[in-house]
């Protein structure tokens, strides 16, 4: 009986879910591709007594899906065949585990390689003996020091023997995927100009099973400097490793992290690769198992970020995270002027509640306020605009047109003071203080155009935490109705978060860039401009965030309601297929967000 109830529960969830999605504001009417996903969840459900079958939460799902994706043989036939060298530090690591590690390398379907082991004086006789069954390899370079250096004195001295063009970091105890040479290779093959490539990755328990895949996005700056997601496997040019000179022995415990950060510095030419082709080793020492058992690494990388924008000539603060073990950076800045866009139309109590917010629970003080005014009729509207006339710093601007919220914003935008705009629906308020402080150090970045906020319904579900493109058909929220308390797949609720898109109904931006990218779409009355604000940022370089450690209410729809008659359908069906016309095949993969999860 209670499995019944279970998959059934399942069930019941996935049909509400497919309903939401229909009639959503934000989100869209379903396409058949969608549908048929809901549709055969229901029936895995079924056939699989009620387990899920999530690839995070399903280690024995995960196994299924990684053998079906990656347990094929590839045959190398490339023009550019560089040589690639694998460093393997090793210090008192059990000898199945180096042996896996070694033969995960020497297995590889792409045979240009060579591993350079570096023992740093491991005192563990096993970890010898296993290291000179391997010394007359033909592929393989062993180096014993005769003193313990640390990581990255013992991974310097492997920099040193490297003849490759470039350089693979493997832990002792971790795996490669057998094909994970030849993709790197054929991302090179591709374009010969990356300098900088990393994969995706997993974990490994001790019985050898994969679990809980990091499907990462393409690079991604502002998530990059909350926590070191790159990680496993990176693959840089070594020509640019010996230009930053090597791993830096203060930075032990996020040596990695430091090296890619200075990398960085210097090129642009870094790439993805959405597969998994790296397994990192779980066991209750290493990192994989639990940051808390290398606090001193958390606090090396905090380190490497403090130098980092010291490099960069930006001040930050780089906070402690308290949800989770990552870093937020807060931009400082001169505090400018901010014009806050809020349109309206009658319903003054939802209205006067984020005003209020505004005035009394904001603690950054140099805005003012734009009320758009669209067509209001009741009288109590008019009584409450005598009532801010005694603000000096809150604006009505009447428009007497029919609803087009682009156009709206656009007049409005005109109207601004602020070096800085934030676009913001009348039905939100405030919950963090600080909220203007965050966006506006994050808008004044130069590679920055749209910032957005975790946005919360009034029971603390998550509304808003990052649009993702594909999802529930054009594109659509995450994470919607999870705690606030939760933290997310990989951090993703707690942290600042590079998105494709954030919705507008909070939304900052710079004002030069807001004109930059030609604004709103008037074409797009209701729906999707807000996606599509967002993609022409894209399009022009830069890159916009969700800063998920900062909350704000969102009531969601209460002033204009939701897609729920026919006409108001068929509009959002007309504007849906302006955004597939207009941004075609963009819309089809999301580069901050793996499909993988949804």
């Amino acid at each position: 009986m209670k499995k019944l109830k279970n998959k059934f529960s399942k069930l019941f969830y996935l049909i509400k879910k497919s309903i939401y999605f229909a009639w959503h504001r934000h989100h869209f009417l379903i396409p058949p591709s969608a549908m048929k996903k809901y549709i055969n969840s229901f029936f895995r459900i079924l056939r699989r007594g009620g387990s899920s079958s999530n690839l995070i939460d399903n280690k024995k799902a995960y196994n299924e899906w990684l053998d079906k994706n990656n347990n094929f043989d590839l045959i190398p036939n490339f023009k550019y065949n560089p040589l690639i060298s694998v460093i393997v530090p090793v210090y008192n690591v059990k000898p199945d585990y180096l042996r896996c590690s070694i033969e995960s390398v020497l297995n590889q379907s792409y045979q240009n390689f060579e591993i350079i082991i570096v023992d740093d004086a491991s005192s563990n006789l096993e970890t010898k003996n296993c290291l000179k069954e391997y010394e007359n390899k033909k592929k393989i370079k062993i180096k014993y020091r005769s003193n313990n250096g640390m990581i990255s004195v013992c991974s310097n001295d492997g920099l040193k023997l490297a003849k490759g063009e470039f350089i693979v970091l493997l832990d002792n105890d971790d795996m490669l995927d057998k094909n994970s040479l030849y993709y790197v290779v054929e991302a090179l093959n591709n374009n010969l100009k990356l300098d900088f490539i990393y994969t995706d990755e997993d974990k490994m328990d001790i019985n050898g099973n994969f679990f809980e895949p990091h499907f990462k996005p393409d690079f991604s700056p502002d998530t990059f400097y909350a926590m070191n997601y790159i990680c496993h496997m990176a693959c840089i040019r070594k020509s640019l490793i010996d230009k930053v000179s090597g791993f830096r022995k203060e930075y032990d415990g996020a040596q990695d992290y430091d090296l890619f950060l200075r990398i960085l510095d210097i090129t642009n030419n870094i790439y993805h690769i959405p597969r998994i082709l790296y397994h990192w080793r779980e066991i209750p020492t290493s990192t994989s198992f639990a940051l808390g058992n290398k606090s001193y690494a958390y606090l090396a990388g905090k380190k490497a970020l403090i130098d980092e924008f010291k490099r960069k000539n930006i001040e930050v603060e780089i906070l402690d995270n308290k949800t989770s073990s990552t870093y937020l950076v807060k931009y400082k800045h001169d505090n400018p002027l901010v014009s806050i866009i809020i349109p309206m139309k009658d319903k003054v109590n939802i209205t006067r509640t984020c005003i209020d917010s505004l005035l009394n629970k904001n603690t950054y003080q140099n805005f003012e306020i734009i009320i758009v005014d669209n067509n209001s009729c009741e009288e109590e509207t008019f009584l409450y605009f005598e009532e801010l006339k005694k603000y000096k710093n809150i604006k009505i601007l009447e428009v007497k047109e029919e609803f087009n919220y682009s156009r709206l914003n656009n007049l409005a935008v005109k109207k601004a003071r602020g070096e800085y705009i934030l676009l913001l629906n009348n039905d939100t308020e405030v919950k963090s203080p600080d909220f203007l402080d965050w966006m506006v150090g994050y808008a004044s970045q130069d590679h920055i155009a749209c910032v957005g906020l975790k946005l919360l319904y009034k029971d603390l579900k998550v509304q808003h935490a990052g649009v993702v493109l594909s999802y529930g058909g054009v594109a659509g929220h995450v994470f919607v109705t999870s705690s606030n308390k939760d933290i997310g797949i990989f951090n993703r609720l707690s942290m600042p978060y590079d998105y494709s898109a954030v919705t507008a109904a909070c939304l900052m931006i710079k004002k030069e860039k807001y004109l930059e990218i030609g604004g709103f779409d008037e074409k797009l009355k209701v729906a999707l401009n807000d996606v599509d604000l967002n993609l022409k940022a894209l399009d022009k370089g830069y890159y916009n965030v969700c800063l998920n450690n900062i909350e704000m209410f969102h009531y969601e729809s209460k002033s204009r309601g939701y897609e729920d008659t026919k006409e108001k359908a068929e509009r959002f069906k007309t504007e849906q297929d302006y955004m597939l016309k207009k941004w075609g095949k963009k819309l089809e993969k999301d580069k901050f967000f793996s499909s993988n999860y949804f």
